[in-house]
């Protein structure tokens, strides 16, 4: 990856899940800015720290508040969310202003190519291929990192 490192909050209230998900955004090279388990620590913390990119599970310790967590730090903190779930069919069409989705199980590798496809994307501004498999992105990012056209001849 080049450029600046991605800073990613993580929202997820398995702390297992929590530790390894820190430990795969350090691995790719980006910056793990902490972990909450809360729909209300999730947003205080992107508040607070801004993050890049957050990794967000749909069902945390108060409930199914991933969604409502999603669009505030879309809406609220000008952040980017990458839903990790296991209720994939429970996002909503606009994906809750979310980048995409990576269901649940995934493995190590799956999330690993996944982040450092996303951080092209975002220092770059647009998509360096196809997504990697596992990673479904929301219509309209895929639109906005330009795969909605056929891609270049030099991609």
């Amino acid at each position: 990856m080049s450029g600046k490192a991605l800073d990613v909050l993580i929202v997820e209230d398995e702390m297992l899940l929590a530790i390894e998900l820190e430990y795969l955004v350090e691995e790719v090279g980006c910056h793990a800015l902490g972990c909450a388990m809360s729909a209300d620590e999730a947003v205080d913390l992107a508040a607070r720290l801004r993050p890049d990119l957050a990794l967000i599970d749909v069902h945390l310790s108060d409930g199914p508040t991933g969604i409502d967590v999603a669009r505030r730090i879309h809406e609220d903190c000008g952040g980017t969310a990458l839903f990790m779930t296991a209720n994939v069919k429970r996002l909503p069409e606009d994906f809750a202003g979310a980048c995409g989705v990576i269901g649940k199980p995934y493995s190590e590798h799956g999330v690993k190519t996944a982040l450092a496809y996303l951080a092209c994307c975002l220092t770059e501004g647009r998509a360096p291929g196809l997504p990697p498999v596992g990673l479904t992105l929301a219509p309209r990012y895929a639109q906005l990192w330009g795969l909605d056209q056929p891609l270049s001849k030099s991609a």
